[in-house]
């Protein structure tokens, strides 16, 4: 993705290697703990941190008041001890004194209410006040830290967007409108685009437009879709801002962020933002269910092929419980080096927790770390000393490739966006959802997948698209070329119906993937909850039906409808073209309902598992080049043959 070839790593000197850390805040801790942290850092195999991301009131305690001196220790001590530091800007979160001074700088909510002090991340984007004095503080870093030995990459705010990522103030309101005019040029361009015909909604001066907030009624749709993809791009500005003081002064160290890729969090186009940065670098935590561990490989694996093949950081994740669910619980024996590996095998190339010591105060007191409060004499921190041994161990990993799948699915942010919104068929619709769905089902079938974004070449030679809600003409005609290239594609219920300005295309469903699929629907039908439909092919749909009627005699109909408002109906199709296929799923199957029906495309599509038949499902493969990852997605022992015994929750890495 963007500029992934002209990428750079961590500077550092001598080999590769897997990179081992987490977050560090001395700041939390009286000076002589500092040189036990770096001692305990040693013994557990650590080689970086991320130092300074929440230290903008140390750093700075009033306007014209510096304070590096312990930073400047720290850093020492740091490189004294054999430890890189990724720097952060501690632009995260703003101090008292700069919100008392400026209470201008604080978010405004939907409702017009303000986002106070007294959390994080309490900034508005488009601020200019607070551009400004983090900018300055921005300045004083890189000047102060340019030569540092320890120095190995800079670290840009925290999490951008996490809870800033949509802000309805008067500063975004002028942005807003900026970011409108360049886009459309004129007002006519832009009532087209946001079809403000309707409601009497037609704009006459660019000053009548505002954010999204509060109103009487639904909000105008492409109006929702344009604040969000402003509000995306907004941050990465304030991101760019940042990155050009920093490269100014520093420009051999390489700058990055950490992204947000994991469930809940649909704020920022990631593929947008993976252009920007020098590599990418990703946050993700285990959220509780039956899909836990593959939703954990699904991120993965799409940070991965965000990264263009290019190492990237897994920036945090947790050794244990996290704090912010409703119930925490702690990780099982081997977990925690299995949820680190999986990243290893989709990719990642350095390894870090949130965060080094656990906090004794404040919201994350209770979010574990590689140094508990029980201390090094803990069933955590042996585990985390053995995972930085055994990261040691695999330096020949460093830099490889992954080896790419004959299966991807394509994820897509905007579509994400707009499927979702409100004023549709149905609002239990989830897209990230029924993406997973399809990528256990291929787990299950010991089948590996690549979870690509929407802009990528297609060239796998299967191509799974679920809820591709937007389809511009752009890329109804890539995904038309790439069928009559001999590709197969799979999309679902839900997709082709809208293009760029979410405008509906016309002539019946599924709009710009209709003639592709040679199948029309003139009514959707969703279904109650609770309420089911049976297929022919002994599978069960829920959440959605298709009214859906055959147009092409080369489409064949794999499954009916055999009860339900649609029964004698079509569920799914296939339509071949040439040596290339386009099918079609109306109604939502879930990961086992997907495993009944995969073998017979996968097979068409001349797509095989390289799992021995009893691995299939109790075992997932990843592959970098010179190694194959076999990670064991159960709790039980499983036997490898020849390979030996895999634990229950175990990672086995074996040389290609």
């Amino acid at each position: 993705m963007g500029n992934a070839e002209n990428r750079r790593w961590l500077r550092r000197a001598g080999q590769a290697r897997l990179e081992y850390g987490a977050d560090y805040n001395p700041e939390q801790w009286p000076r002589e703990v500092w040189p036990e942290d770096v001692r305990a850092m040693r013994a557990a195999g650590v080689t970086i941190v991320s130092v300074g991301i929440f230290s903008w009131a140390r750093l700075q305690p009033g306007p014209d008041r510096w304070d590096f001196a312990w930073l400047d220790e720290v850093m020492d001590l740091l490189h004294g001890g054999g430890i890189l530091a990724d720097l952060a800007t501690a632009t995260a979160s703003p101090p008292p004194w700069l919100t008392t001074a400026y209470p201008e700088i604080l978010l405004i909510d939907q409702r017009g209410n303000t986002v106070w002090p007294g959390g994080r991340q309490h900034w508005r984007p488009t601020s200019p006040i607070f551009r400004e004095h983090a900018l300055r503080l921005v300045r004083e870093l890189a000047l102060r830290y340019a030569g540092h030995p320890a120095l190995a990459a800079w670290h840009v705010g925290n999490e951008l967007g996490a809870h800033n990522g949509h802000d309805f103030s008067d500063d975004a309101a002028a942005a807003f409108r900026h970011w409108l005019r360049h886009r459309y040029g004129t007002l006519t361009a832009l009532n087209e685009a946001w079809g403000t015909d309707f409601w009497s909604q037609r704009y006459t001066d660019w000053a009548q437009i505002i954010p999204p907030r509060q109103a009487a009624a639904q909000i105008n749709p492409t109006c929702l879709l344009d604040f969000q993809r402003f509000s995306d791009y907004a941050l990465r500005e304030y991101y760019r801002a940042e990155r050009a003081v920093l490269r100014k002064f520093t420009p051999d160290v390489p700058v990055t962020t950490n992204f947000m890729v994991m469930p809940g969090v649909r704020r920022m186009d990631y593929a947008a933002w993976a252009g920007e940065v020098d590599f990418v670098a990703n946050d993700h935590y285990v959220v509780p269910g039956p899909q836990a561990r593959d939703e954990l490989s699904f991120s993965a694996n799409l940070t991965g092929h965000l990264a263009g093949g290019q190492p990237w950081f897994l920036m945090e994740h947790s050794t244990s419980a996290v704090n912010w669910q409703p119930v925490n619980p702690a990780k099982k024996p081997g977990e925690l080096a299995r949820d680190s590996l999986t990243h290893v095998a989709h990719g990642a190339d350095a390894v870090c927790f949130f965060q080094w010591r656990q906090s004794r105060a404040g919201a994350e007191k209770y979010h574990s770390a590689m140094l508990p409060h029980a201390g090094e004499q803990s069933a955590v921190f042996r585990a985390v000393a053995e995972l930085g041994a055994r990261l040691a161990a695999l330096s020949s990993v460093a830099g490889s490739a992954r080896v790419p799948a004959d299966v991807a699915i394509l994820f897509d942010w905007e579509s994400w966006w707009v499927a979702e919104q409100d004023s549709h068929p149905t609002d239990r619709l989830r897209y990230h959802q029924e993406a997973l769905d399809w990528y256990t089902a291929l787990l299950d079938l010991g089948i590996r997948a690549d979870v690509v974004p929407v802009g990528d070449p297609l060239r796998h030679r299967m191509v799974i698209a679920p809820i591709l809600h937007m389809v511009p003409g752009s890329l109804a005609d890539r995904l038309g070329a790439y069928v009559a290239e001999g590709g197969h594609l799979v999309t679902t219920y839900f997709s082709g119906i809208v293009d760029q300005n979410d405008h509906i295309w016309p002539g019946g469903y599924p709009g710009a993937l209709r003639d592709l699929l040679g199948i029309r629907i003139e009514e959707f039908g969703p279904l109650l909850d609770g309420e089911t439909v049976e297929l022919s092919n002994g599978t069960v749909g829920t959440l959605w039906t298709d009214h859906l009627d055959v147009t092409d005699p080369a489409t064949e109909v794999l499954a009916e409808y055999r009860s339900g408002d649609q029964a004698g109906r079509a569920a799914i199709t296939r339509r071949a073209i040439g040596s290339g296929s386009a099918a079609y799923v109306s109604t939502r199957l879930g990961p086992r309902g997907l495993s009944v029906l995969l073998p017979d495309l996968l097979e068409r599509a001349a797509v095989s598992s390289e799992l021995a038949p009893e691995l299939r499902g109790r075992v997932e493969l990843a592959i970098r080049s010179g190694h194959r990852f076999l990670i064991n997605r159960t709790d039980e022992p499983v036997d490898l043959g020849v390979d030996g015994l895999l634990p229950p929750r175990g990672v086995q890495i074996i040389p290609r």
